[in-house]
């Protein structure tokens, strides 16, 4: 029997921004810590996603007008790996570290990986990222190893106000396209299976625009031309076999 595609669905609009999705993320993965350096963004110590941050709250501050008075307005996020349908760092991976699971998820083989880091640049949302100790990547993994076990992940089992829901891709879509018409404002982000990535395994309701949240616009998979250029790289080497050949021939005689 097939398992279902597993995925993520962030609510942003209930977000209390506590942080117990990092913390259960860097107990339960044995991620390092990021360091104490304080970034003096707002209440954000950890900048973004990186080989040390499988999940990252972002802190928005957005100043909103009304009645002549400015306020700020706070907007928070949990990000994380999107686990793309069509995922680019799979594409370039020489190695084979980087394999989809049975859950339809994408995760880092550690003693596979070679830390040549193509996978880095490939990645349309920069979440994949090197540690710099050893230069292999890391990334969410969606805890592969509790969904083993029929356990969830331990963001959404710490997530106390469950902005982050775990389950099969498909009902987190019809749940996420009800609480979309419940909430002013609210569009989801990464839902689409028509877009440039072919849908995120990880998707969010969002409050404002992607780009506030830090998220690109219009993701495309970085290497949806490669078919192409092979296509024209194998017609350009072809032809210059066939001249080659003809040199050589023309020569002789």
């Amino acid at each position: 029997m097939t398992s279902p595609r597993m995925g993520f669905f962030t609510d942003t609009s209930v977000c209390i921004g506590c942080k117990a999705c990092e913390v259960a993320c860097k107990e339960w993965n044995a991620i390092p810590d990021d360091g104490q350096s304080l970034l003096g963004m707002s209440y954000d110590n950890t900048g973004g996603l990186g080989a040390d941050t499988w999940r990252h709250v972002a802190f928005i501050e957005k100043p909103v007008t009304a009645d002549g008075r400015t306020e700020l307005r706070w907007l928070m996020s949990s990000d994380v790996c999107k686990h793309c349908t069509h995922a680019a760092c799979l594409d370039v991976c020489p190695t084979g570290a980087l394999v989809r699971t049975e859950f339809g998820t994408v995760v880092v083989q550690e003693d596979i990986c070679n830390g040549c880091g193509y996978c880095v640049p490939a990645c349309p949302y920069g979440v994949i990222d090197q540690r710099k100790d050893d230069g292999r990547v890391w990334k969410c993994t969606m805890c592969y190893d509790r969904q083993l076990g029929g356990q969830e992940p331990a963001c959404a089992m710490a997530c106390p106000t469950k902005s982050i829901q775990f389950g099969p891709l498909d009902e987190l879509r019809e749940r996420a396209a009800e609480r979309v018409a419940e909430v002013p404002d609210a569009r989801l982000y990464g839902a689409d299976p028509d877009d440039g990535v072919g849908g995120a395994g990880a998707f969010f309701l969002l409050l404002d625009e992607p780009e506030v949240y830090g998220l690109p616009p219009d993701p495309v998979v970085t290497t949806r031309d490669l078919p192409r250029m092979w296509r024209h790289a194998a017609i350009a080497a072809a032809g210059v076999a066939v001249a080659v050949v003809g040199s050589f021939l023309g020569s002789r005689r």
